[in-house]
């Protein structure tokens, strides 16, 4: 009993503003379909990020001044923002029109697939060029004034030089994970403008807001950038960089990381813990690390396979020093060495300086969220 109320008719309090909420979630999903529809008509990008943050400062000075969390207040307009995103998606603005038609080559396989359903849903006309439509390779794409590649990097060179040649205003784009190599081959086929992408994402988003895709430019970017402003109509984050330089960092945004995590992948399996076991006692932090390393077991062994493949030589060196370090702390385990330990720590605590406010926040909402998800038994 709390003043005279019993639990029950508390609950029942609980549950009447639950369900205003859900009305009101209900509401707030009719508008934001209704600006979805605005900015399809009058060419709006979908992501508007001045008005993002507006919104969530004016709501957390709400919530302060009414004595709610601000931080809880921001996670819920977080996430409803991604579903209003997620509902825009049915129908966007076209940005460049003459870019009609597209042919996706490669584009019966996922990212191909990604890429020809968000086109159409600007109305472009998309067409599609694989293995099933080979004998009919110069009909598809006769006319097409950009011709996107979408296959795995090692079939690149290949399939870039069995394509015929291609319109003087065909932009010609790929969207590999390494730039420098496939590039060069977009170059050396095609005498008409050419760009190399790299969507720093994969097949199964729910949205394209906010994601980040690498421009590294080719050739003549005044003709692709239509293309280019298409990408942010849809909320994409553009970053352009040089293509040496795209590569150098993947080396260790990508493959390494990837290497690493197929390493501890094969670690785990050799273990007597079951996944279930590790699973059943691990900290938030731990269920977040292993949903990682058992995300990339989820994707296609080929397309990794290639990328720690195909820039191996490069990342040799890297890999080298990543045993050293390895090699050296276990060096300092052995010994007991606390005093190297600690020095160490600050040593690697001295890169990361600029960014552990920022971090700590991040993974303390990525935990809480890690931690609210469980299902209990």
């Amino acid at each position: 009993m709390a003043n005279g109320i019993d639990l029950h008719t508390l609950r029942e309090g609980i549950d009447a503003c639950d369900t205003e909420l859900v009305a009101l979630l209900a509401k707030r999903r009719a508008l934001t379909e209704q600006v979805g529809i605005v900015k399809q008509q009058t060419g709006a990008p979908l992501h508007a990020p001045e008005r993002e943050a507006e919104l969530i400062s004016a709501r957390r000075q709400q919530a302060q001044e009414s004595g709610v969390n601000p931080d809880l207040i921001e996670d819920i307009l977080r996430r409803m923002m991604r579903e209003a995103y997620e509902n825009q998606q049915s129908k966007l603005a076209c940005a460049a029109p003459d870019l009609s038609p597209i042919v996706i080559v490669g584009g019966e396989g996922a990212m191909g697939q990604l890429f020809a359903k968000q086109f159409r849903r600007s109305g472009y006309e998309v067409r599609i060029l694989d293995r099933p439509q080979q004998d009919n390779i110069s009909e598809v794409l006769e006319g097409a004034k950009l011709v996107l590649i979408s296959v795995p990097i090692n079939a690149l060179e290949e399939v870039v030089a069995g394509l015929p040649p291609l319109a003087d205003d065909c932009v010609l784009a790929d969207i590999t994970s390494i730039k420098q190599g496939p590039l060069k081959c977009l170059m050396n086929k095609h005498n008409g403008p050419v760009v190399g992408l790299h969507p720093m994402f994969g097949p199964d988003i729910s949205h394209w807001v906010k994601q980040t895709v690498v421009v590294c430019d080719g050739r003549s970017p005044e003709a692709y950038a239509g293309f280019l402003k298409q990408l942010g109509v849809w909320g994409c984050q553009l970053v352009n960089i040089d293509a040496k330089k795209h590569d150098q960092a993947m080396q260790i945004i990508q493959v390494m990381r990837h290497l690493t995590t197929f390493v501890y992948g094969r670690f785990l399996a050799k273990q007597c813990h079951t996944l279930e076991e590790l699973r059943s006692c691990s900290s938030p932090i731990y269920q977040l690390e292993l949903m990682m390393v058992g995300r990339l077991f989820a994707q296609s062994p080929e397309l990794y396979s290639d990328i720690m493949l195909a820039q191996y030589n490069d990342v040799e060196g890297l890999l080298a020093s990543y045993q050293d370090t390895f090699s050296g702390t276990l060096d300092m385990l052995k010994k007991g060495d606390k005093a190297a330990l600690i020095d160490a720590f600050a040593d690697a605590k001295q890169y990361f300086s600029s960014c552990v406010t920022q971090f700590l926040s991040q993974s303390r909402g990525l935990l809480n969220k890690a931690n609210d998800s469980k299902v209990l038994d």
